[in-house]
């Protein structure tokens, strides 16, 4: 926790920087410490709020424009993402635009979900204007939820917050990972046991990875 802090204090303005980049990616976490570190005053909490914004944004936008492209080959190259993009194309036929917009918040296919709506017939426009609105939404719950937590331990701890307030921030940020994490597990595993798998030769970029898979041996009967 005190990395998080001396991170901050060594590197200033350019924070911003490293929180756009790092959400790119992914940061539940970094967002949330962040929003922690605006509560005290380390932050700028409408900066990290921008930064976080627009690194999810791009980042999402940039996974449905691969999975546009090249959504069979990901698939053919990383087997292992299947079940849980079979889960998102489930979810985004079922649910549609209140999917795209809560896709954030559901771990497990998080990681996916853009490759998988681009992999859908779902045009980039329509998923730009709702990836910005649901990465909006996303940096500022996050954000938020940090500050108010960092408030609450202020007004309750005093002084020794600081400390006390981010070790409380971790093991809950912890606590939840491992509650929400469970049903889309279950999801995958569904998914998997079912048999279903995705046709390749249906989705942008798969006929050529569809050609390449091998067949699969018939079942051996009882």
């Amino acid at each position: 926790m005190n990395e998080f802090i001396q991170l901050i204090q060594d590197h200033g303005d350019l924070i911003y920087v490293i929180t756009a980049v790092w959400t790119f990616f992914e940061g539940e976490t970094f967002v949330l410490f962040g929003g922690y570190a605006a509560s005290v005053g380390l932050l700028d909490a409408r900066g990290l709020l921008a930064a976080a914004w627009l690194g999810s944004f791009l980042g999402d936008q940039c996974w449905f424009l691969l999975g546009r492209r090249y959504g069979g080959r990901m698939i053919k190259r990383f087997p292992k993402w299947e079940p849980g993009v079979e889960v998102a194309l489930d979810f985004l036929h079922r649910y549609n635009t209140k999917f795209i917009l809560s896709f954030r918040f559901i771990y497990g296919i998080r990681n996916v979900s853009s490759i998988a709506c681009g992999m859908s017939r779902l045009s980039w426009g329509r998923f730009a204007v709702l990836n910005f609105i649901a990465a909006g939404v996303w940096a500022g719950v996050f954000v938020s939820v940090g500050f108010v937590f960092g408030q609450l331990s202020e007004a309750l701890l005093g002084k020794a917050s600081r400390l006390i307030g981010l070790g409380a921030l971790g093991v809950f940020i912890l606590v939840v990972m491992v509650v929400v994490r469970r049903r889309p597990v279950q999801l995958k595993h569904e998914v998997v046991e079912q048999g279903r798998h995705l046709d390749l030769s249906e989705i942008p970029g798969g006929e050529e990875a569809a050609d390449e898979m091998p067949e699969k041996a018939p079942e051996k009967s009882a």
